[in-house]
């Protein structure tokens, strides 16, 4: 792969996006919201959240409740938990500044190894490995002749990837993920308008499907929807009681599941005969 090629793409393409120039706090607040996120969804509550908590001091000192409830339609709000979480280590144990070492980013909850390199990266400029679903396509297809990677890397590919890396390391983790989510997309890529099309091992090979059986992820009628509609329920009212809320969903086991599954992740809790969220 010709990595200059795609340095020099990004230069023209790069997407304006506010957490590209930010503090180190605003580049973590955006991996947490971006993760299964798209970015549309993420940009104004990341403005917000901005606005409101521009340190993790200032999170910290939110009550759960209103992180919850600003972290709005985002999705899988226990991530929300984790940055409040992390916001009060970072406060009281690094003097309210993002660490900049990856074996201290892979200590705070909600923090894993793709999220401390892409803060690392993003953040402090290091030429850290970062693998995103985006630049494990793009590897994959130009690289490997595939339509789509494995579903997690293996250490070999941790290995060849990390070799790829140039002088310009963050910019590059920056400029595959950039080019694998606007050309090299999961459906209809926009391989017409490629520069590496020459270079591309999955071109050559004629476009071969991926032998890989890939689920999408069902939404409708699933315990994720159902705690889903008690989460945003909780957010436009003070507190409501059971049977309230089971007027909201089809299935009443299904409720009360959803309602201990949340009580038990510290997103809400008992008030009384009620729920409201988590103070």
């Amino acid at each position: 792969m010709n990595q200059q090629v795609v340095l020099d793409w990004f230069d023209q393409n790069k997407r304006d996006l506010p957490w590209r120039n930010t503090t180190p706090w605003g580049v973590m607040v955006s991996e947490f919201m971006l993760q299964q996120t798209p970015v549309n969804r993420v940009l104004p509550i990341w403005s917000q959240w901005m606005v409101k908590w521009p340190t993790a001091l200032d999170l910290s000192l939110a009550k759960k409740s209103e992180v919850v409830t600003a972290w709005g339609r985002l999705g899988y709000p226990r991530r929300a938990l984790r940055l409040y979480e992390s916001a009060g280590i970072i406060a009281r144990d690094f003097n309210n500044q993002v660490p900049r070492a990856l074996e201290d980013l892979r200590t705070l909850p909600g923090i894993g190894e793709y999220t401390a390199a892409a803060i690392s990266a993003f953040a402090f400029g290091e030429s850290a490995l970062v693998l995103d679903v985006n630049i494990r396509r793009l590897f994959a297809r130009v690289i490997d002749g595939v339509e789509h990677p494995t579903p997690s890397p293996s250490q070999i590919e941790r290995r060849l990837r990390y070799e790829l890396i140039p002088a310009e390391g963050a910019k590059w983790a920056a400029a595959t993920m950039e080019f694998g989510a606007l050309v090299c997309t999961s459906k209809n890529p926009v391989c017409e308008a490629c520069p590496l099309q020459r270079r591309c091992a999955w071109r050559k090979a004629g476009y071969p499907p991926t032998e890989l059986i890939r689920k999408s992820q069902s939404w409708a009628g699933t315990d994720r929807q159902c705690r889903g509609t008690i989460v945003q329920a909780l957010r436009e009212n003070e507190k409501l009681t059971p049977s309230a809320l089971k007027k909201l969903w089809h299935d009443n086991s299904q409720i009360e599941k959803a309602l201990k599954t949340l009580v038990a992740d510290g997103l809400i809790e008992t008030t009384g005969k009620s729920f409201r969220l988590a103070d």
